[in-house]
């Protein structure tokens, strides 16, 4: 029966097929790590062996597709077993007894499986505050030189304008060489964000799609418009992973038969071109 260590990671004995079909099982130590994305097993307790022993063997958890109990025509005469179905290969098991054997494959199908989260689920991009603009200072009048003189027995005083060369002018010289002048004709606003120049997007949101090489299952962000759909990593970038023509794409439909141990996924369709097939896991078709 599984337990959990003071890691956190479930652990116990199993037997395993040694190799596919050959119907001989071994003893070996499990020891199921989330943490580390994997699964290992050993000859036996790590804290039985020698120092630095590691691991007879490892599966990556984003490589399964789904674990089950094995059917009669898969193993008639072995009690207890399960099968872990990862790429293109089959893992067999046997467990002590009916509780251990549902106790594994619940906590293999629960580590491996992978969600598709709504759109609105990440957490948000950090919002930027802008520190507050400081009021604009006064601006400090200019100081006006006066010519006195007396006509015809009264005072008056004429103003003098000051050139930056420091000689007066009868006129109050060029506008253009005044300093507050010249700094408002040379600022240009530039515009807070940069309009988007592509065509609109009419349908995005997070998926599941198989990879081409190494064939697992990533989320990715996905945008439909009027000429492409286009997947991103995440949300915030700006430039997509790959961009499929849709004049390009030959069909798309669900996938009603599957068959295969890569296509045991629910809400699975598949987007059909002439260099590859794309299979795309949704949350739901009733969108």
């Amino acid at each position: 029966m599984p337990y959990v260590d003071r890691q956190n990671r479930i652990c116990g004995f199993l037997d395993i097929e040694e190799n596919e079909t050959c119907g001989k099982f071994l003893r070996r130590y499990f020891i199921l790590d989330t943490q580390a994305n994997c699964l290992l097993w050993y000859m036996d307790n790590p804290q039985n062996l020698a120092l630095g022993s590691g691991a007879v063997g490892s599966l990556q958890l984003t490589y399964i597709s789904k674990v089950s109990v094995a059917t009669p025509k898969q193993k008639p005469k072995v009690p207890f077993c399960f099968v872990i179905n990862a790429l293109s290969q089959r893992y067999f098991l046997q467990a002590s007894d009916q509780k251990d054997l549902q106790d594994w494959v619940e906590a293999l199908n629960r580590a491996s499986k992978i969600t598709v989260p709504k759109s609105g689920s990440l957490p948000p991009a950090t919002e930027i505050t802008k520190p507050p603009i400081a009021p604009q200072t006064q601006e400090k009048k200019p100081q006006v030189a006066y010519k006195t003189e007396i006509i015809g027995g009264v005072v008056v005083h004429t103003p003098i304008s000051v050139n930056q060369n420091g000689g007066e002018g009868a006129d109050g010289g060029d506008v253009a060489t005044h300093p507050l002048l010249r700094r408002s004709q040379s600022y240009i606003p530039t515009s807070a964000s940069k309009p988007s120049t592509g065509p609109p997007v009419l349908k995005s949101g997070y998926c599941v799609k198989q990879g081409n090489v190494r064939k697992s299952w990533k989320r990715r962000y996905f945008a439909l418009d009027d000429f492409t759909i286009s997947y991103f990593k995440c949300e915030q970038d700006k430039e997509p992973l790959r961009s499929i023509l849709l004049k390009d794409v030959l069909k798309t439909h669900e996938c009603l038969v599957k068959s295969g141990d890569l296509l045991m996924r629910d809400n699975l369709f598949e987007i059909i071109t002439s260099s590859r097939t794309f299979y795309i896991q949704v949350k739901s078709f009733l969108v």
